[in-house]
């Protein structure tokens, strides 16, 4: 008995020190990177990155471009990140040739993720479309294509404009499909909140939100009259892939394009460049 007494208490003292590690890794890798840094990464493409800073009511964020000025003659690529996440979650199609020379990029930090706000989500597609409506106030819808990634996509989903295209990717669409993990326990309980990094705090309460706000917008996704680019990996257990096949159903099929990655995860926007980007460039034409 003595034994296994031994063995039960120093089992919980290695997990205690890996989940220790694991929280002390996640506050310095899940943090909003400096402008240094951010000008450093998208610095290895043929354009030059910029750094404006918008404010909205009292927010204030982040707007990354790769030009200084739009070229009105282009249409404008505006990246909407998921969450956790960040605007470098783009950064390969940032630093590719071909995208800069055929279109203006932008993205921007969403409300809870950027350097001057982390945590301080609002948790409602509402104020998310008045921030993302905010950036591109001054530049002609039928000119724009929105790219928008997990949560990002139902961002842009959601926005009833008349843009010349949407690009869905792995978008979360239904609060019933969302898969809440055991992890988010460490959230949900105040005794371990605050050991969880900022960025995972502002994600866990976005994450709860989708359950009751996505809800509310099922009669909606079909409202924009925009074309609509749908990638998801039919394998991707973070948003159910089932999320698209809902979409499938609900948005008109001549407006309506399915993109299925077969055997494909949650991490297409890395794993599948090649393929997103050349779904990107056939919007461009």
């Amino acid at each position: 008995m003595k034994k296994v007494k031994k063995i039960v208490k120093i089992s919980f003292i290695v997990i205690g020190i890996l989940i220790i590690g694991l929280l002390t890794a996640a506050h310095i890798l899940l943090k909003p990177a400096s402008n240094e840094k951010v000008i450093n990464e998208l610095s290895k493409g043929i354009a030059k990155p910029y750094i404006f800073s918008n404010t909205y009511k009292d927010f204030n964020y982040r707007v990354i471009a790769m030009q200084k000025e739009l070229d009105t003659t282009l249409p404008t690529l505006v990246f909407v990140h998921g969450s956790p996440g960040s605007s470098l979650d783009y950064k390969r199609y940032f630093n590719d040739t071909i995208l800069n020379k055929k279109a203006n990029l932008i993205s921007y930090d969403r409300i809870g993720y950027g350097l001057k706000n982390l945590g301080k989500i609002q948790g409602t597609l509402a104020f998310e479309m008045e921030i993302l409506h905010d950036l591109i106030k001054d530049i002609p819808v039928d000119n724009i294509i929105l790219a928008g990634y997990s949560y990002g996509g139902p961002v842009i989903l959601a926005s009833n404009k008349n843009y010349k295209y949407k690009i869905s990717m792995a978008s979360a669409v239904v609060g019933e499909y969302e898969p809440m993990f055991g992890v988010l326990s460490l959230y949900k309980w105040k005794l371990t909140r605050p050991l969880v990094p900022a960025m995972l705090r502002a994600a866990a309460k976005e994450k709860y939100a989708h359950l009751t706000d996505l809800s509310k917008y099922k009669d909606q996704w079909n409202l924009s009259p925009s074309k609509v680019v749908n990638i998801h990996g039919d394998e991707d257990f973070i948003v159910p892939y089932k999320n698209s096949l809902f979409l499938e159903d609900t948005i008109d099929s001549d407006k309506f394009t399915m993109v299925t990655i077969k055997g494909g995860g949650h991490d297409l926007i890395w794993t599948n460049f090649e393929l997103i980007k050349s779904e990107i460039l056939k919007t461009l034409n």
